[in-house]
């Protein structure tokens, strides 16, 4: 039993994952045909998260950035994927605003308690903002990591 309590609790076995639409944007929903999923797998030391990004029907993104709050709240970025819609990497070097100079650990607790969400920005950059999709520069899909 000592074995399997030390392999569950293995930090390479933590994903955590985000399913993105336009309902969960806050404070109002925004009406969007675009929907996508992130996935996020923490290294087996701890200090690192993959990420990957996949999106349908979304155009014209300019940021793909976590964000502390729960499902019903705004709250400040944390960190910025590097690319929009890639394939990457995140570390303790990463973390921005208030878990900026925080160790990688700091948003992994945050993560397991379910309050970070990705937050997928839009910009066919001619004004006004917040035309429609495509053009949703708070953020046109979002998605709370679990």
């Amino acid at each position: 039993a000592l074995a399997c309590a030390a392999f569950s609790a293995h930090p390479a076995d933590t994903v955590f994952r985000a399913t993105l639409d336009g309902a969960q944007h806050q404070p109002q929903p925004v009406k969007t045909p675009a929907s996508g999923t992130v996935e996020m797998r923490l290294s087996a030391d701890g200090k690192s998260l993959q990420y990957k990004v996949t999106v349908e029907k979304l155009t014209n993104v300019n940021a793909a950035d976590l964000h502390l709050g729960s499902a019903t709240q705004n709250g400040p970025l944390v960190a910025e994927f590097s690319g929009t819609l890639v394939e990457g990497t995140l570390d303790g070097g990463d973390l921005i605003g208030p878990l900026g100079g925080s160790p990688l650990a700091d948003l992994v607790e945050q993560l397991r308690e379910g309050s970070v969400y990705v937050n997928l920005h839009t910009s066919d950059g001619m004004n006004p903002p917040e035309s429609g999709p495509g053009d949703q520069r708070q953020g046109e899909i979002r998605g709370q990591l679990k």
